[in-house]
């Protein structure tokens, strides 16, 4: 029984991790290029702030939850961001204002979802309007940023020998070790696991959900407001339309890395897997050169379906063998 339960919550991670070892192998065979290091880097350097955000949105699941407002909170994030800094508030300033935008709106979803016992659909829906529109309320164009910090934290490459990744980079795998850390070693971490996988047991046990579930819905503001900034970092720019449509990828990668949509189960390392095929994915359509930019799309919701489908066939075997258990 105890060997089943731990194939139960590790075969779709392993599945997941077989994937990106099968795609990576396939894009070295096809294209020679692609062998090459720095390709296997540039997954982390284009996507360190897709990583961060997929950690926050990892709690969200886990916890049986779901954030539609994290692409929206990181264009807003840009924009506080690139509109202070052309007020001229120094850097130093202008980076603890824009990276509490995030956990501020988390927090406020929270206590409507936990005090209201609202649908966190509708909540987290709404919140990703309200943060869209103050982004275009702020400004409908396009603010450029010239701050030397913030040019220094895009132009600056960190050399592992030949090959160099992003202090953007250095971030996102900070985040995923804390992730990593408060997920499985602390009091917080078990108490979303405990949620996500039976609420009503939580509660009968005396667990704090209420405070969880806010905790959780502002860990992942936390990470859009840090995901924000490097997104800005990398665009050197804010705009009100930046990162549209970031949540549904977000939702995507941690799905593809293991985590299943009814919460309990998964890990910080499958999302981040997750976040590696969706770039394989992009750089195989980029390396093939005759393929349209949806093609990245139409693979991402194969990938998904597959997933989702194979997630519901584990739920359902996993209830037919405690049924079975029970029986006896």
């Amino acid at each position: 029984m105890k060997y089943f339960h731990l194939n139960y919550k590790l075969l779709p991670v392993i599945i997941t991790l077989s994937l990106f070892v099968l795609m990576y192998t396939f894009g070295t065979l096809r294209y020679p290029v692609f062998s090459s290091p720095q390709v296997f880097l540039n997954l982390f350097v284009d996507n360190a702030f897709l990583i961060i955000v997929a950690v926050g949105m990892t709690f969200v699941i886990l916890s049986g939850g779901i954030d539609l407002s994290v692409g929206s909170v990181i264009a807003l994030t840009s924009m506080v961001a690139a509109s202070l800094l052309m007020a001229g508030l120094s850097p130093i300033l202008v980076i603890p204002i824009a990276l509490l935008v995030g956990p501020v709106f988390g927090f406020l979803m929270g206590c409507c979802i936990h005090f209201f016992n609202l649908q966190l659909f509708i909540v987290t829906l709404a919140g990703m309007f309200l943060a869209r529109g103050l982004s275009l309320v702020i400004s409908v164009e396009t603010i450029t940023i010239n701050d030397s910090l913030f040019k220094f934290m895009a132009s600056t490459r960190i050399y592992l020998g030949d090959y160099f990744i992003s202090i953007s980079v250095v971030i996102a795998l900070i985040v995923v070790c804390i992730a990593i850390f408060t997920a499985h070693y602390t009091k917080f971490g078990r108490n979303v696991y405990a949620i996500g996988g039976n609420e009503q047991s939580a509660i009968l046990m005396g667990l704090p959900v209420g405070k969880t579930k806010i905790l959780v819905y502002t860990v992942s503001g936390l990470c859009a407001s840090l995901a924000g900034l490097v997104f800005t970092f990398y665009m050197l720019s804010g705009y009100g339309l930046h990162a549209n449509g970031l949540e549904l990828n977000t939702i995507a990668a941690v799905v593809i890395g293991g985590t299943l949509l009814t919460g309990g189960i998964g890990y910080i390392a499958g999302s981040l897997v997750g976040v590696l095929i969706l770039g394989t994915i992009q750089s195989l359509i980029v390396f093939e050169g005759s393929l349209s930019a949806w093609w990245t799309k139409i693979a991402i919701g194969l990938l998904l379906l597959l997933f989702i489908v194979l997630q519901r066939i584990i739920v359902l075997r996993s209830d037919a063998k405690k049924d079975t258990a029970t029986a006896h």
